[in-house]
């Protein structure tokens, strides 16, 4: 265990071989790491509670009205089950007694004539049902999900980029070194 946490930590140890580069890959490394642990945390933490907020102002601003199927749902030749949901036209009457007329889903057994719930905003304009409490708390933790991993992603993968312009450099001075001490000899490699 004691050979294994030296070969992790090995950036870290004064060694006379270990170069500046190490060094920095060292600190880029943590910083890393810190970095889309407590980013990642933090961007779905804040993503889930805004998701949360806006969920809890829709639910707020949106209420239901009783309203009057005017017209059959529009359907194919069939008559589709009771289960299915098809375009119907509906009128309706706000809280301050102006009538509405609109188009809205209705179950598709309903008849002209049919009483059906309708959901309205705050400008008393059509809309859909907004989602449970159980819903949203679902939706706003899977996008909380999503954008921490998506933070942690961004990175991570900033990291490796960083990680790849050093190799690149050490190759580089490796190269710079190898013609260096491999010239006095008289002939090269490669």
């Amino acid at each position: 265990m004691t050979r294994r946490a030296g070969v992790w930590l090995w950036r870290w140890r004064r060694n006379p071989l270990r170069r500046t580069s190490d060094v920095v890959e060292a600190w880029i490394l943590l910083v890393a790491w810190v970095l889309a642990v407590a980013g990642g945390v933090l961007a779905g933490v804040l993503t889930a509670g805004a998701m949360q907020r806006s969920a809890d102002r829709i639910r707020a601003e949106t209420r239901p009205l009783s309203a009057v199927l005017t017209q059959d749902a529009t359907h194919g030749a069939t008559r589709p089950t009771s289960g299915v949901l098809m375009w119907g036209t509906v009128r309706w009457t706000d809280p301050d007694g102006s009538v509405h007329t609109g188009r809205t889903r209705v179950p598709a057994s309903a008849t002209p004539g049919t009483t059906v719930t309708v959901w309205t905003n705050g400008h008393g304009v059509l809309t859909s049902p907004p989602a449970s409490r159980t819903d949203s708390a679902f939706q706003s933790t899977l996008g909380g999900l999503w954008a921490g991993t998506a933070t942690v992603g961004v990175v991570i993968g900033g990291a490796k980029l960083i990680r790849t312009r050093l190799d690149h450099r050490r190759f580089d001075q490796w190269d710079k070194e190898w013609a260096r001490v491999d010239t006095p000899w008289g002939w090269k490699t490669g």
